[in-house]
């Protein structure tokens, strides 16, 4: 017998072993898959020697969460890269906005707006270790820092079209924030938009919008053999089909979403708690293409060439536009792309001269629709003669994301909608989210606080509920 099982090998499952291990406590990890890492695979998806992250890219919380950064993930192989600009929204003018490492010159280049920009985001960025405590955890839980909380969340419930079309008077402004909120895959109408576009703009200053050098892949490589030397094991290629194929064990942990849990366990769980796992919601999918690329974006805008990601949509009414689309249960014209260019900062992504690109769209929840000429519209929109560096490409709709990773429900990649409700109530409204009616049964995936992302956060609370519960 071990003390905990955890079933899943995504970063938070693999954090929940760790911070369990650190605790003395003996763990078992089993994984389905072939390989670790659930949302942080890399492959060669397209041609010999060019790596590409299969989902997650870019990586601001693997350096802005608490845990995280607790590790000595560097001991065992990670290195995180920082390109020259963290982000850029390019307009069809061919100016731009651009998120850099200095607040001051992300600020100026925004003109009329610099004032602005550095009363909503600058506290937040000086404070962000502060700030991290609070939007990194369950919101049921009382914020170690009231005041900071509270002037996050007045500001952070607004809708974001609403505060850039209010906050902002420039073009390029109102972009940056509405491109920022767009990671939500809310409409920017919702209430919460503004959160998820503080909190990006924050990282980017007092963290930077990191690739580790070798893939995605090499952030898990290094929490695997950190929890190996602590003393836990791993096994792949297993898929848990029920609790009876677990071995015996004081707790279990699971990195799965509510769907995969109620056909693991469901029978293990009083019926009243299943009725809440099942009107769950998820959110939009994604449709997916990666690039392998004969040299550099052409971009029009200079920012954009030296920037870790691009924001591809033109600005503000557009975006709006192209995610209330999505809402709808509609495919945008003009979609909403976000594209990352590790190879610009990463050279062993792709061959000598070679670059590759990776850009995804937002679909509705289980879209069967290509998006792939419609995401390169908007590549060649931003980037004239894009389509002259194709070497090959690989497409993935959200079929294909779920096929791969079960917990991308729909290519619901975030684990769930991301609604204010949600990020309350997540899985379900409980004290403390982690724990299930049973016992010994608890929950570490994206589907719990804080949600969605590369940062072990989840896994992380579990572990801390597990050592408080089952394993105290």
């Amino acid at each position: 017998m071990v003390d905990a099982v955890v079933v899943g090998a995504g970063p938070n499952g693999l954090a929940a072993a760790i911070e369990l291990a650190r605790n003395g406590r003996s763990v078992h990890v089993i994984e389905g898959a072939e390989t670790i890492g659930g949302g942080t695979r890399t492959h060669e998806l397209t041609l010999p020697g060019f790596h590409h992250d299969v989902c997650s890219a870019v990586h601001p919380l693997a350096v802005g969460s608490p845990f995280l950064r607790s590790l000595p993930l560097a001991d065992f192989g990670l290195e995180l890269l920082e390109p020259e600009a963290q982000a850029a929204h390019p307009l069809d003018d061919g100016t731009e906005a651009i998120l850099l490492r200095s607040l001051e010159e992300t600020a100026e280049r925004l003109g009329p707006d610099a004032r602005a920009y550095r009363a909503l985001v600058g506290g937040f960025a000086r404070d962000w270790d502060r700030l991290a405590e609070f939007v990194l955890a369950p919101q049921t839980r009382p914020p170690a820092h009231p005041l900071l909380a509270a002037r996050f969340g007045v500001v952070g419930v607004v809708p974001a079209e609403l505060f850039a079309r209010t906050a902002f008077r420039t073009p390029a402004a109102r972009a940056l924030l509405g491109g920022m909120a767009a990671h939500s895959m809310r409409p920017l109408g919702a209430p919460g938009t503004t959160a998820f576009a503080v909190v990006l703009l924050a990282l980017g200053h007092a963290c930077g919008w990191p690739v580790a050098r070798g893939g995605s892949a090499q952030i898990t490589a290094a929490m695997r053999a950190y929890l190996e030397s602590l003393g836990g094991t791993v096994e792949l290629g297993r898929p848990v089909g029920s609790l009876h194929e677990l071995p015996p064990s004081r707790a279990v942990l699971f990195d799965v979403g509510p769907r995969q849990l109620l056909a693991i366990c469901g029978d293990a769980l009083p019926a009243r708690y299943r009725s809440a796992l099942e009107r769950f919601r998820y959110g939009p999918g994604v449709f997916k293409v990666d690039y392998a690329l004969s040299g550099a974006v052409p971009w029009t805008a200079a920012g954009a060439r030296r920037a870790g990601t691009v924001h591809l949509v033109g600005g503000l009414p557009e975006i709006v536009a192209s995610e209330r689309a999505v809402a709808r249960g509609e495919h945008a014209e003009r979609p909403y792309v976000l594209a990352s260019q590790q190879s610009l900062v990463d050279p062993t992504r792709a061959p000598a001269g070679s670059h590759t690109l990776w850009a995804y769209c937002h679909v509705p929840n289980g879209s069967t629709v290509d998006m792939t000429e419609a995401i390169e519209r908007q590549i060649e929109r931003f980037a004239p003669g894009f389509g002259a560096l194709v070497l090959a490409r690989a497409t993935r709709g959200p079929a294909a994301m779920e096929a791969e990773n079960p917990n991308y429900v729909g290519g619901d990649i975030n684990g769930g909608l991301a609604s204010l409700w949600q990020l309350i109530a997540r899985p379900a409204l409980r004290a403390n989210p982690y724990a299930t009616p049973n016992d010994k049964l608890l929950l570490c995936s994206a589907s719990t606080p804080p949600g969605g992302g590369v940062h072990g956060m989840c896994g992380f609370h579990a572990a801390r509920a597990a050592l408080r519960g089952p394993l105290g």
